[in-house]
């Protein structure tokens, strides 16, 4: 399937909301994609569906997905209340190139910038080829959430870059957390101890904390 990338907000934006109310297995079929059992060992399918469909062309890039007009796409699974199913990666931390870093040419800061938010059915219960994609929106953070994710970003970084990532835990950071990411405990990065040693460790990535995307959810979804 190739699909041509959106060349303005509006045409994404369209694009997304006519995709509200089908299933994934409509998505699949649309796409000509196989759809899996269950995303157990297919995490980031969804997604991936998604951008083909909608024509993203950043892939794996430190950039927004749509390159062109500067969007994240971000999926946002949803119980059966209506809550954020999980918290939401947004991309690796950054930990064998220490230098020059700065939260303005963060990975973290281009991809939330401007986010094409597409909410979709995540209850376990429910089959996956049964679950619904919701009505997608637009988003930018405002002044003090930009403000807060900074400072966030900051603390995580203050961190790494002086080798004390076994300092770090999941309960630090407001808004952004970071966890742990690899396909299994042999998935090793290299960085640096507070020695300054090289040393290998499992790669992190960073991540929104679901009662962030429940403020999203709450304000525009009310």
């Amino acid at each position: 399937m190739n699909i041509s990338p959106p060349t303005s907000e509006e045409e994404l934006l369209h694009r997304a909301r006519e995709l509200a109310g089908l299933t994934l297995a409509d998505l699949a079929l649309k796409a000509n994609l196989t759809l899996p059992k269950s995303l157990l060992h297919a995490k980031g399918w969804v997604g991936q569906l998604l951008e083909t469909i909608l024509g993203a062309t950043a892939n794996s890039l430190a950039e927004p997905d749509f390159q062109l007009i500067g969007v994240e796409l971000k999926t946002l699974p949803l119980t059966a209340s209506g809550n954020p199913k999980e918290s939401t990666y947004v991309c690796t931390v950054p930990l064998n190139d220490l230098h020059n870093l700065s939260w303005q040419s963060s990975w973290v800061k281009r991809k939330l910038q401007r986010v094409l938010w597409v909410p979709l059915e995540g209850d376990k219960r429910l089959p996956l080829n049964q679950r619904h994609i919701g009505n997608a929106i637009l988003w930018s953070p405002k002044d003090n959430v930009a403000a807060q994710l900074k400072l966030d970003w900051e603390e995580h970084m203050h961190h790494i870059c002086l080798g004390q990532l076994d300092q770090i835990s999941s309960h630090m950071g407001k808004y952004l957390q970071v966890r742990p990411k690899g396909a299994n405990a042999k998935s090793l990065t290299p960085t640096v101890n507070e020695e300054g040693d090289s040393i290998l460790t499992l790669p992190r990535g960073f991540y929104l904390r679901p009662e962030f995307t429940q403020q999203i959810i709450q304000t525009n979804y009310a």
